[in-house]
């Protein structure tokens, strides 16, 4: 199991929260900061959103992500602990992920990306269920799907809004996206599909005048979108790190069995 190869240079970065503000201000206190350009090792405080913001800001960075809970939710966290930081960091496992990049054209002809580490969402933006094309790698493969929407979801996210609509949890180190429709009604017995990692899914949103429909990634929102393109950014490589025995394999798969 690949192991951070430095951890003296740690950058503390908190949510807004009272509580994670005061762990800052103690944890700085013990072990000091650099700015994260220059870290060896990024340390987010907070919960769950947080740590989507902070991995969503420094995506790009390739530098390891050791978080610490201090919210809500912390499923991607690790247990606060103020002691014996450094060390921890230094044991720690390493569980690399790929966001997926959202390519969607709205209804004026104008292109957004936009990156996913969760998943990448299809949704009515009104009363009217969706009407929705589904395309892999070009070929069509289901030609008209009514929904509420559709969503593609990584291993990482696959426990998160994936899971809540009936998709598969999906063990992290697996080379599959889940396609998961939201609330389908026709056709009513299509649960989805898991797809390689490297497919391409391309959905179409028919009736777009009558029916519309918005995109998003993770918390990043296209409106009156027309087509939706969505793949496994391979070229963008994120080191989340994790106590021994708490990896993100073990939590997604423990919720496999309801833990």
């Amino acid at each position: 199991m690949h192991r951070p190869a430095r951890t003296e240079k740690l950058a503390f970065v908190a949510g807004p929260s009272p509580e994670a503000q005061s762990a800052r201000a103690r944890l700085l206190a013990r072990y000091g900061e650099v700015e994260p350009e220059s870290a060896d090792v990024i340390v987010p405080l907070g919960g769950d959103g947080f740590m989507l913001q902070t991995l969503h800001r420094l995506m790009s960075s390739g530098k390891p992500i050791y978080g610490m809970h201090r919210g809500t939710v912390g499923f991607l966290m690790n247990e606060y602990q103020e002691e014996g930081l450094r060390e921890r960091i230094a044991a720690a496992e390493t569980t690399v992920i790929h966001p997926l990049r959202m390519r969607a054209r709205d209804m004026a002809g104008i292109e957004h990306e936009h990156h996913a580490i969760n998943e990448v969402s299809v949704y009515r933006q009104f009363y009217q269920a969706a009407r929705l094309r589904i395309l892999i790698d070009g070929k069509e493969r289901l030609a008209d799907l009514v929904a509420d929407g559709l969503l593609v979801a990584t291993p990482a996210g696959s426990t998160a809004y994936n899971l809540s609509v009936q998709g598969p949890v999906i063990p992290i180190n697996a080379p599959l996206l889940a396609l998961t429709p939201i609330s389908p009604f026709r056709p009513r017995r299509w649960r989805g599909a898991l797809l390689p990692d490297r497919a391409c899914v391309t959905i179409d949103v028919l009736e777009a005048d009558k029916r519309p429909a918005a995109a998003v990634a993770d918390h990043d929102e296209v409106r009156s979108v027309r087509t939706v393109d969505i793949s496994m950014d391979q070229s963008i490589a994120i080191q989340m790190l994790f106590d021994p025995g708490h990896s993100l394999d073990e939590r997604i798969l423990s919720e496999q069995f309801g833990h």
